[in-house]
């Protein structure tokens, strides 16, 4: 699993005469594009910055080469160079669309790039063959992929035992009811954050990336009924405007989110309500659908008001609710009861 995950681990150092230099890197087939575009943003980050070394891990986007990366900056004391400090990086690279994997799992990554970071600072200093480095670059990845592995195969086990945890003493009882959800909304407003952290899974979700879809499920016990709900997180982006109107077939249930810090993804609520209307030919009474307000906890941030929302909700025939995707806040709540809610309309 961790393999495919996996695409590439660059060190790279800052030269003082030529700028960032990829030094190290892990296939050692990577090519020059990848490796100088690692090299350059991994190290002038910092300069947005103001010269600010992280401590923690951070995740940087590379957008043109549809990856992102996990990087640990390094510092260490050298009087050869000026202000005596010599800077450098350590960039493990990934598919985007494994990033929720990463932002879920980064504080298990942590202590395995700061060991290698240190023992790379050992070595700098004791003017150590590249060989070594390369050693422990290596070693590095290798950790990473045991870490992830075994995260992988904890949720695997969890998604197949946590939802009917008293199963073995009940006998019988089956899942009763299916519903296809689609989860809706504005690029970037945490549909799919939302979604990880009802599901819990970040290994275990379906994802089509040429498609623009992100597909999960999860199974729960309403009252004393079981209950399987597949949720279809649809991908914002204009692009994908023509396929997504095939996935809102077959639609028992409709969530629709925007960004209370974000005034536009509110406005555009009502589009995307209309646009599922129309394609999944469905009266607007029938409809179940629940509207989620996100980033509840920005308060310092928000922009929109919950008199406004509320208004909107009710004059689109959906219940609302806000939440917050970071602190978990209402997202178990939303989801279990919209289930609540279509196994009403089914009874």
């Amino acid at each position: 699993m961790s393999k495919e995950i996996i695409n590439a681990i660059v060190y790279t150092v800052l030269d003082e005469k030529i700028g960032p230099q990829p030094f190290l890197w892990d296939p050692i087939d990577l090519s020059d594009d990848i490796r100088m575009s690692v090299g350059i943003k991994s190290i002038t980050m910092l300069s947005t910055d103001q010269g600010i070394i992280p401590q923690s891990l951070v995740i940087i986007p590379f957008p043109m080469l549809n990856l992102k990366g996990i990087t640990k900056y390094i510092e260490r004391t050298d009087e050869t160079r000026r202000g005596g400090i010599a800077l450098s990086s350590l960039t493990l690279l990934f598919k985007e669309a494994d990033d929720l994997i990463f932002y879920k799992y980064i504080d298990y990554l942590e202590s395995a790039f700061t060991e290698t970071a240190q023992k790379i600072i050992e070595l700098e200093n004791n003017q150590a063959i590249t060989d070594d480095i390369y050693a422990e670059i290596n070693e590095l990845k290798s950790r990473v992929s045991e870490i992830l592995d075994d995260l992988s195969n904890k949720e695997k086990s969890t998604s197949e035992l946590e939802a009917f945890p008293e199963e073995a003493k009940t006998e019988g009882r089956k899942l009763r009811y299916h519903f296809k959800i689609v989860v809706c909304g504005d690029p970037s407003v945490g549909k799919t954050s939302t979604i990880l952290r009802f599901t819990d899974h970040a290994f275990t979700r379906t994802y089509i990336p040429t498609l623009g879809v992100n597909i999960c499920e999860k199974n729960l016990k309403v009252n004393n009924d079981y209950v399987n709900l597949i949720l279809w997180d649809i991908a914002g982006q204009s692009k994908f405007e023509v396929m997504r109107h095939h996935f809102y077939k077959g639609a028992e249930g409709v969530i629709l989110i925007f960004d209370l810090t974000n005034h536009k993804s509110f406005e555009s609520i009502s589009n995307w309500y209309n646009d599922i209307i129309k394609n999944i030919k469905i009266l607007t009474e029938e409809l179940i659908g629940f509207m989620l307000g996100n980033k509840e906890d920005l308060i310092n941030y928000r922009k929109v008001s919950y008199e406004s929302a509320k208004e909107i909700a009710k004059k689109l025939n959906l219940e609302y609710i806000e939440m917050s995707a970071l602190t978990g806040k209402n997202v178990e709540e939303s989801f279990y009861k919209l289930a609540e809610t279509l196994i009403k309309s089914k009874q």
